[in-house]
Order: structure tokens, then C-alpha cells, then sequence
């Protein structure tokens, strides 16, 4: 079988890493882990699970990320964030294609990816499967210059595995709003920098977007089956679409005065 990589990016991470890392143990030829300055037990956890440990000062998202694919050294590389836990299956999918005759029929390898909540997984409303292409050969893809919701971008096919990460990526509801709000931020910056259609400036478009998301995601979608779970992610997320609007107003208008 082809070598493998793991890569991960970290700061202040003490609540997952450990279980990370130890649902890779013996998938990996190497793990490559790039910590930005954690103040927790993140390093201490990484040293004991004998990853090739480096520093990086925070360069964004994606330049973070893609400094670390830059220290890999294996023929395939899965990338992984700090909360995302390999379960068995997915461990010995990722062997079986990698080792396969067809392995070499693709670039990459696409994952579907099952949110938790803290111990509760979301299986309805749009936040699931959410694919992500995380196994990829070493060379062929690199992270998209976004500053929020960066993907890779790959050169040749991809495939789709179908066992999929768990990704336990806050600890309550209090979190995911809290992290809704950032990366409705950062999708402001986004659009600024990448530009945007007027549309999305148009009053109408600030009421009626955040309806079509909460009918779609929660009737559409079956986020009405993780019952009053599922209502308050479909609010949180309805209004994450609003407040991408507003903070792209603010920043039009702050950029207007400015001026």
C-alpha cells in the first residue's frame, strides 16, 4: 500500500485531539501537526501520540493549512481538522482504496462528514453528509484562498468513500452560534475581496434568503426530525445567512465613509 500522511492544524484543542490521534494509530506512516500557538494541553496530547511536531504563527485558514500539506512526505495525505475522528471503518476503507488496482484511477477521495453536537449526532437538515475531499495524493491538491469554508482544489478525478469522519465540532449549541457568527464574518471579507452580485445587498434579499434556508433546511432537508435540536440549528443557520447580508452592508457602508 501507498504511504499516507496525516496533516492536522491546531490551537487550543484539548478536547478532541486526543481521541484524533488515537483513531489514526497505524493508518498513518507519519502525522504532521502544526500547532499556532495553543495555551491548553494540545502539545503536550500531540507529543505523546509521536507527531512530527511544528510551530506556525497563524496565516488563515487555508495558508495554514496548506503549509502544513508542504511538510508532508508520503505518496497520499488526509487531512483532517482537530475535531475529526477516523472511526474503523473509515480506517480500513481509506486502506482498502489506497492499496487497490483502481487506487491509481483517481487524485482523491471525497468523505462524508457526520456533525456532532456534543455527544448528539445531526444526521438531518442539511449537516449531513456534508462530503469533504480529504484524502488526496501528495501534489495534487492544495486548499483554495478563501477566508472562511476553504476547500481543496484538486487536478484529475475524485472519488467518494462512505464511512465518514466524525466531526465533533462543539461542545453545545452556545458553540455552533457562537462559530456561526465568525463565519458569517469572515464570509463578509470573503465577498468583498472576491466580489458579489448587488443582489445580495437588496433588502428582500435579507428577509427572504433566511426564510427559503429555514423552510428548505428543516422541512426540505429533515431537520424537523432532530426535533427541538434540529429547530435551534435551523434558526442559528437561518440567521447565519442573514447576518452574512448585514456584516457585508457594514462593511460596504464603513468602506463608503471611508472614503
Amino acid at each position: 500500500m501507498d504511504s499516507i500522511s496525516i496533516v492536522i492544524v491546531a490551537q487550543d484543542e484539548e478536547r478532541t485531539i486526543g481521541q484524533v490521534l488515537k483513531s489514526v494509530e497505524g493508518l498513518a506512516c507519519e502525522i504532521i501537526f502544526v500547532d499556532s500557538g495553543s495555551t491548553d494541553s494540545t502539545v503536550d496530547i500531540a507529543r505523546s501520540h509521536g507527531v512530527k511536531l511544528y510551530h506556525q504563527d497563524w496565516l488563515g485558514y487555508a495558508a495554514q493549512k496548506n503549509y502544513a500539506l508542504s511538510l508532508a512526505s508520503s505518496n497520499w495525505i488526509l487531512s483532517l481538522d482537530a475535531d475529526e475522528i477516523v472511526t474503523p471503518a473509515l480506517c480500513a476503507e481509506i486502506v482498502q482504496k489506497v492499496g487497490s488496482k483502481t487506487a491509481s484511477d483517481f487524485a482523491g477521495f471525497k468523505i462524508p462528514r457526520l456533525l456532532y453536537i456534543g455527544n448528539r449526532a445531526i444526521k438531518h437538515g442539511g449537516f449531513y453528509p456534508d462530503a469533504q475531499l480529504r484524502l488526496f495524493r501528495r501534489g495534487a491538491g492544495q486548499f483554495n484562498n478563501r477566508a472562511v469554508h476553504e476547500a481543496v482544489k484538486m487536478k484529475g478525478p475524485v472519488g467518494r468513500l462512505k464511512n465518514p469522519l466524525l466531526h465533533f465540532a462543539y461542545a453545545d449549541i452556545g458553540q455552533f452560534k457562537e462559530a456561526m457568527d465568525k463565519y458569517a464574518r469572515l464570509s463578509a471579507v470573503e465577498a468583498e475581496r472576491s466580489g458579489f452580485h448587488p443582489w445580495r445587498l437588496h433588502p428582500l434579499n435579507e428577509l427572504l434568503h433566511p426564510l427559503w434556508t429555514f423552510f428548505y433546511r428543516f422541512f426540505l432537508r429533515g431537520g424537523i426530525l432532530d426535533g427541538a435540536l434540529g429547530l435551534n440549528l435551523t434558526l442559528i443557520y437561518s440567521d447565519y445567512v442573514r447576518r452574512k447580508i448585514v456584516y457585508l452592508k457594514d462593511s460596504r457602508q464603513a468602506g463608503s465613509r471611508s472614503q
